[in-house]
Parts: structure tokens; sequence; C-alpha cells
């Protein structure tokens, strides 16, 4: 097997997707810590590895790569064999469109602005900013009303097996939920209240995300 090498924060929602599919597959691999909060991203050394200073970046036998879905897929296709994926092209759809919601509409008003005010600001001695807290309601909440539309399963997201799909929603529900917004966000999702409940208890989430 490949020497994998995971470079990322523990706490960051897409490090944590990538470790949930590491989890799943039983696959051994390095975690290299990587602090966002003291400007280790953002070193020359780690520019090296992802010039625009994110996280993760995935080290296999010294060759790069970056970008959490081009990550997952190339996990799930060499080590377990496209098991986390569909061989139904609707399916597989819904899954990328997941994805893709939670990249490009749902991760910034609920981590980057709900979670981190209600979470991250307080635990460092600050005062959130109920005023961005509130403007971020709206766009989390169609977001979520959005995957919820798409959501066919009742254990996970698409379906009777887990999927990538919900190793992106995970991370980003353990956060969320620990929110006073989760109520109000998630008040018109019930398939996605359901699959949270039975989510958050997998072992391998416990494991990854506690």
């Amino acid at each position: 097997m490949s020497n994998l090498v995971v470079h990322g924060f523990t706490g960051s929602t897409y490090v944590r997707t990538v470790r949930l599919l590491l989890a799943e597959i039983g696959a051994e691999y390095t975690l290299h810590s990587v602090n966002i909060f003291n400007g280790e991203s953002q070193s020359p050394e780690y520019l090296k590895k992802h010039p625009f200073g994110k996280i993760p970046t995935l080290e296999v036998d010294g060759e790069l790569l970056y970008e959490t879905g081009a990550i997952t897929e190339y996990l799930d296709t060499v080590l377990a064999d496209r098991q986390f994926s569909f061989a139904e092209p609707m399916r597989q759809a819904r899954m990328r469109q997941i994805m893709g919601i939670i990249d490009s509409y749902l991760y910034a008003p609920a981590i980057g602005t709900i979670v981190i005010q209600s979470l991250i600001v307080p635990s460092q001695g600050g005062k959130p900013d109920e005023d961005k807290v509130h403007q971020a309601i709206a766009p989390a909440t169609k977001a979520l009303e959005a995957i919820e539309s798409i959501a066919t399963g009742d254990v996970y997201l698409l379906g009777d097996t887990i999927s990538i799909a919900d190793f992106y929603l995970i991370p980003i529900f353990v956060y969320l939920s620990q929110t006073p917004a989760f109520e109000t966000i998630t008040a018109q999702t019930p398939k996605l209240r359901t699959w949270w409940e039975k989510a958050s208890q997998l072992p391998n989430v416990q494991k990854v995300c506690v």
C-alpha cells in the first residue's frame, strides 16, 4: 500500500472528510499537523504543497494532491474500488451535487460565519457578531433545504450505503449542531435531522470528529 500522509488541522471539516473516508476504508496513514490558526498553512514550506494555503493536502509516496473532492475520489478509487461512490449515474451525480452545494453554498455561511461566531470567537474570549450570524442563517438554511430535496436515504444521504456525500456533510453538522442556530436552519429538513441522529453515532464519526 502507498505511504499516505494527510497534511491538515484535525478540527477542519475538510480534513475530517478525508479522515472519515480513510477510517471507513481502514487505511493506515500519517496525519501531519498544519495549524491554520498560527499561520502554518501560509508558510513557504506548506505553500509548496498547496499554493493556495488550504487544507488538507494528501501526500502519496511523495506526490501531492489537494482539493478534497480530488483527494476523496482518488482514495475511493485506489483503495476502495469506488465503494463509497455509486455505479448508477444519477446517484453518482446526486453525490457530486451535494458535495458542490456544500463547497459553494453551505460552508461559508455555516462554518465561516455561524460556527466561527457562535463557537470559536467565544472560546477565544471574544463576543460573537450576532448580525453576521443572523445574515448567515438564510443562505445556510437554503443550502440545507437544497440538500434535503436531494437526499433519498434514511440511514445515509443517498440510500442504504454511506458515500462521500455523507463524509462531506457529517463534519459540518458536528459543528452546526452545537450552535443556537441549528434548530432554526434545520427546521424544514426532517430527513437531515433523522440522518444526523444516526450519522452522529457512527463509530468512525465518534473516532474522527469528537
